[in-house]
């Protein structure tokens, strides 16, 4: 790999729960999709009963299928690992989960949701991305990323939880009308302004982050890890 745009060739996203990689990650995805890279999304839980409604849990694997779609995904992947009790599976055993994916889709960009979420599910995803992750052996991602995911990101408790400040940014500018379509798809998911997880919550968000760089539209991101290797021809 020569840098980090190289390494978006092949990108996984992780998803604690569908809908979390459009709404950190939607507008990325397209444009790498776009720009003739492949994006994988691995999608960790899966909501089981008696906690969750199994028609529900159906209705929300098709919209996860459709927003894919306006995404340009080339592979959806399910760990189905059970949706709010990924406190109960075995560290071991979730990391053994996220580094099969690794494995097998040796990703050059591994997008992850950040530690810092309120959301347990989301910060046992982290940490077991950063086991599949390690940079060991003859392949690992060279470039990792933390996305940050609206009602969860920033309903932390300040100070006490690891706060998002971004430090990598992606212009959305011509990708941001498919990520917000792609996030109308989840349907069963969207709630009314001035609900964190309306549409009009998702665009502001896109336009603050990107005003801060200079552009239309970003979605932003904590940089983990970028290695660069400037290889002789």
């Amino acid at each position: 790999m020569i840098g980090s745009t190289q390494a978006f060739e092949r990108t996984l996203v992780v998803a604690p729960h569908p809908d979390d990689e459009v709404l950190g990650a939607g507008g990325t995805m397209a444009a790498l999709t776009q720009a003739g890279c492949s994006v994988f999304v691995a999608v960790v839980t899966t909501g089981k009963a008696p906690d969750f409604d199994m028609r529900q849990v159906t209705t929300v694997r098709e919209e996860c299928a459709r927003a894919h779609e306006k995404l340009g995904v080339r592979e959806t992947l399910w760990l189905d690992q059970p949706a709010a009790r990924l406190s109960e599976v075995a560290h071991v055993e979730l990391n053994a989960a996220l580094s099969g994916v690794v494995d097998a889709v040796r990703p050059g960009a591994l997008v992850l949701p950040f530690v810092g979420d309120i959301h347990m599910d989301h910060q046992l995803t982290f940490l077991s991305g950063l086991v599949a992750a390690r940079p060991h052996g003859p392949k690992f991602p060279p470039l990792v990323l933390a996305y940050e995911t609206l009602s969860e990101t920033n309903w932390n408790a300040p100070y006490l939880s690891p706060s998002f400040q971004p430090n990598y940014f992606v212009d959305i500018s011509s990708t941001i009308d498919l990520k917000l379509d792609a996030m109308a798809a989840f349907s069963s998911q969207v709630r009314s302004f001035p609900h964190e997880r309306s549409i009009e919550a998702l665009e502001a968000l896109a336009v603050m982050r990107g005003v801060t760089v200079g552009c239309a539209a970003a979605e932003a991101f904590v940089l983990l890890r970028n290695v660069i290797n400037f290889e002789l021809a």
